[in-house]
């Protein structure tokens, strides 16, 4: 089945100088099937205008593709459509969490403030493999409130050490924030034991699946988590849209943080009254198309299957993973037991900029630097890795084509075989 999926999008038909392509860099973002570029075009030539407010017939066509596509999100993640709320992408979601608790926390709102609001008595909890977007947000809250911020660290085999999760996820915990998988090692961490322990302590879960959601099956409510945050770009959607998910009540709760149009139930010269979730959280002109588009992405993964792209992923991850321990020189960071097909690994003595320009040059595309996971890199030893990612419409080929240019790389900037 996989195989013939190659087909369906077009840009993978492309060659890098003399060379076929091999796209092996979907954990930054995935390739779109033709499907959902159709749709993306069609929108605008058959259905483009405002939502909500129009009363003509483009406007209700426009609007009823804007809720369906919350619909398919809510299908696709668990819940209702009324916790899928539109960002532009899955760091201004986690940032609107962030910065909502941060106005509770300074006295905006009643029920707010009592619900969200955090002292220097309190603690946040993230870990050590956090992508960027789910750690300086919380530094920031940190540092606004006076709140403690403290991690879990990870292991030499790329996991959450949990070893000491009853003492830093303690009766002061307010927050407990991580990722599903990690964007780097692509492991996949224990949700079910992290909830458990927040839920013993009463903190609040806010969970990045920017690296779930596409590769795995997922439902945020059978998960137990109280926030949840993805992009549409990282599966097989367009960018410029991300999904914040929540419990409804909290939603409700949470103060908004972008404001203006779209977003009230009324405005005064002195004060302004604000709508429940989702539209809380939707000031502003929405990206439409980009939302039919996405609709289009969810009914085409759930048609696949997402049980069977994890295990497309884990086949592929096995070959990257056997091939690369036969070529010297190479550390592979991390060796998580459960994971998804994304493997970052460190050349002795070759840069990863020039083992990315390498591979390129081979016309195979792959990440280079610290994927805005400083903190992971350092806990390594490294200042920068190259990562593969692979999806469902990788194969085998691919794989094979990244191994042999891959053990290219050290002779061809002239490092020794026993080292640099």
């Amino acid at each position: 089945m996989f195989s013939r999926l190659r087909g369906d999008f077009p840009i993978l038909d492309a060659r890098i100088g003399k060379s076929p392509l091999s796209y092996l860099d979907s954990g930054a973002t995935s390739q779109k099937p033709q499907c959902v570029i159709d749709t993306f075009v069609e929108y605008y030539q058959q259905r483009n205008s405002a939502v909500h407010r129009g009363a003509h017939s483009l406007a209700v066509e426009a609007t009823d593709a804007f809720e369906n596509g919350r619909i398919a999100v809510a299908g696709l993640v668990g819940g209702d459509a009324e916790q899928v709320c539109w960002t532009k992408n899955a760091t201004e979601a986690l940032n609107i969490v962030a910065l909502g608790i941060d106005r509770a926390s300074h006295g905006f709102g009643g029920e707010a403030a009592e619900r969200f609001a955090l002292s220097p008595a309190d603690s946040i909890v993230i870990t050590e493999m956090e992508h960027h977007a789910n750690l300086v947000p919380w530094q920031q809250l940190a540092a606004s409130t006076g709140a403690q911020l403290r991690w879990l660290p990870v292991t030499d085999a790329g996991e959450l050490d949990l070893s000491r999760l009853t003492d830093i996820v303690d009766e002061t915990t307010k927050v407990l924030a991580f990722t599903h998988v990690s964007n780097v090692l692509g492991t996949v961490n224990p949700v079910q034991r992290l909830v458990a322990r927040a839920r013993e302590v009463g903190a609040y879960v806010v969970l990045d699946a920017c690296q779930s959601v596409p590769h795995m099956p997922v439902d945020f409510t059978d998960l137990d988590v109280d926030f949840a945050a993805f992009s549409a770009h990282k599966a097989l959607g367009p960018t410029g849209l991300g999904v914040l998910w929540g419990r409804p009540g909290l939603l409700d709760a949470l103060p908004p943080v972008l404001t203006g149009g779209s977003m009230i139930t009324s405005v005064s010269m002195e004060e302004s009254g604000f709508m429940p979730a989702p539209q809380r959280f939707e000031a502003g002109t929405q990206p439409v198309a980009e939302v039919a588009a996405f609709a289009t992405a969810v009914g085409y993964l759930a048609e696949v299957g997402l049980e069977e792209i994890f295990d497309h992923e884990r086949q592929l991850a096995r070959i990257l993973l056997d091939g690369i321990a036969e070529i010297p020189g190479i550390r592979v960071l991390g060796d998580a037991e459960t994971r998804i097909g994304t493997v970052a690994f460190d050349v002795d003595g070759v840069h990863a900029h020039d083992v990315g320009q390498y591979l390129d040059s081979q016309g195979v595309a792959v990440r280079v630097g610290h994927h805005c996971a400083q903190p992971l890199h350092r806990r390594f030893g490294v200042t920068a890795s190259t990562r593969a990612s692979t999806y469902l419409y990788n194969n085998a080929e691919d794989c094979r084509r990244f191994l042999s240019a891959l053990a290219e790389v050290r002779p061809f900037f002239g490092v020794a075989a026993e080292g640099a």
